[in-house]
């Protein structure tokens, strides 16, 4: 999703010559995406006792909140979106953005009719407080406890 399909559609061809601050700021896009991944990825094992893969739940039955879970509930797809478009600026390819959207749009209907039902089912009450405390899709900071 996050390579193939972008290289697929653009074969890595730039498109139109963007001034450097908006390139650098893809290439910021797609580092911090990539990071982001990784360090979403590896909670899973660590934390979940399992795979990053949304029809083999963690052996754990624990609600992952570690690492970035503790900023968004979807780090891994708000990481897709931003490395997405960070491509779209670094080669200068809007339909990159076009690709991000419709993507970002699929992923969000699979978490609010698949994924959040599921974790509810699974996790109870402890993944309903995780949802009302850590956003969806917007990273913020944790809210302190008073």
């Amino acid at each position: 999703m996050v390579v193939l399909l972008p290289f697929l559609i653009t074969r890595w061809h730039e498109g139109a010559s963007y001034p450097l601050a908006v390139r650098a700021l893809g290439v910021t896009l797609i580092a911090v995406g990539g990071l982001l991944m990784v360090a979403a990825f590896v909670r899973f094992p660590v934390e979940g006792e399992g795979v990053p893969f949304p029809t083999i739940p963690p052996s754990s039955q624990r609600v992952i909140v570690g690492g970035p879970y503790r900023y968004v509930r979807n780090p891994m797809y708000v990481a897709f979106g931003a490395a997405i478009a960070g491509q779209a600026l670094l080669l200068g390819r809007p339909i990159l953005l076009l690709y991000a959207a419709a993507l970002l749009a699929a992923l969000f209907a699979f978490v609010r009719l698949y994924e959040e039902r599921t974790m509810l089912a699974r996790y109870g009450e402890s993944y309903e407080v995780y949802r009302k405390r850590v956003p969806g899709w917007w990273p913020r900071l944790p809210r302190r406890k008073p």
